[in-house]
């Protein structure tokens, strides 16, 4: 009687879910065709290319429509359950609110441990196909575009700040294609951060076969530390730099958002950047590294926010419990985003950003359990 009930509590959650997760994906694909699609068709690639495309893009936005699908899906049939006084049937049946719901509890453990194998494998892979996929479509539309391909897979004003190394990079615009920057300059520190040489140039280039930068029509500059003046000026037509290893990938890379990046390119990042979180620019790499292992929570921690209030008694009206939780969800992401910018900013360990919300959150739920339970 008893497995019964667990199969029919589970299966009516399902179907729910299922509906709840076609929605949300539903609406976030068109959200960026609406943003992408006209780009596409316009760049001429394959209709083929076009559906893998997004085939690609949708296990990206699990982060995004997971959380939502689940507690939607979790206070529709407790909420059900409640209305219909089943609930309380089960209770005077002898059984406790664990007992009612360990279907659901497993199901969001099953879902948070799947969601912990896509954030490290599916989901950094679909992430990086869908993004060069569409990146190279725009190259082929700036093509069709132009009258001589120059201008194509250009990004204007490139900089990166290479800490392993003591470089700070800057150009004007860089080409995807041709691996050339223009209006190219390089600054070269000491271990006080101090400037001792600049190169300036025309034109930089990454060698794929040497794995360097040369330069074209510049100059190396360099400057006393001490007073910061320069003591000599060193012009060339062509200069390699055979220390110059920055890979224009990573260079690209660090221009993005660190939530933007996947698992695998955050780790890329971090070791171009020296994988030491004792200075600034990898905090928020640091934090966003935890923060994806620790996001599968979310699948447990909305359950945990959802029994207390859907499960508060006959005579609570079912609407006052969907809005706390409601308030409650948002509650959890708003501390979320404020450890988030704490942690990056380095007033607190990335670590201990990327738990604290977690923990609050159970904390305070345990605390609603032994209220109202």
């Amino acid at each position: 009687m008893r497995i019964l009930l667990d199969r029919y509590i589970l299966f009516e959650w399902i179907k729910v879910f299922c509906i709840a997760v076609a929605v949300m994906l539903g609406i976030l694909l068109m959200n960026d065709m609406y943003s992408t699609l006209g780009n596409l068709f316009e760049s001429g690639i394959a209709t083929e290319q076009i559906l893998l495309y997004y085939t690609l893009l949708s296990p990206t936005l699990i982060p995004i429509f997971l959380p939502i699908s689940l507690l939607l899906s979790f206070m529709f049939v407790l909420g059900a359950l409640h209305r219909n006084n089943e609930i309380t049937s089960m209770r005077a049946a002898g059984m406790n609110d664990f007992r009612i719901t360990r279907s659901l509890w497993l199901a969001s453990i099953i879902i948070a441990g799947v969601f912990l194998w896509m954030n490290a494998s599916v989901i950094p892979f679909c992430k990086e196909k869908s993004r060069k996929l569409y990146d190279s479509a725009m190259v082929e539309k700036q093509m069709r575009s132009s009258t001589d391909g120059h201008s194509a897979g250009i990004i204007k004003t490139l900089c990166f700040n290479n800490r392993r190394d003591s470089r700070l990079w800057f150009m004007n615009k860089f080409s995807r294609i041709t691996n050339v920057g223009s209006g190219v300059r390089v600054s070269v520190l000491d271990n006080q951060a101090r400037e001792i040489m600049r190169v300036m140039a025309r034109e930089g280039v990454y060698d794929d076969v040497d794995k360097c930068w040369f330069f074209k029509d510049g100059q190396q500059i360099e400057f006393d530390a001490e007073n910061n003046r320069p003591v000599r000026a060193i012009g060339f037509d062509k200069q390699y730099y055979r220390n110059f290893k920055e890979r224009p990938q990573i260079m690209i890379l660090s221009m993005n958002r660190p939530s933007d990046l996947s698992m695998s390119e955050n780790r890329t990042i971090l070791e171009a950047l020296g994988g030491d979180d004792d200075y600034q620019e990898a905090l928020p790499y640091f934090v966003r590294k935890y923060s994806i292992w620790t996001s599968p929570l979310i699948c447990v921690i909305v359950l945990a926010i959802a029994i207390p209030f859907a499960m508060s008694g006959v005579r609570t009206n079912p609407m006052v419990g969907v809005s706390k939780t409601i308030g409650l969800f948002f509650g959890y992401f708003v501390l979320d985003s404020l450890m988030t910018g704490l942690g990056s900013k380095g007033f607190i360990d990335p670590l201990v950003a990327a738990i604290i919300p977690p923990i609050t959150i159970f904390i305070f739920t345990a605390f609603l359990y032994r209220k109202n339970f």
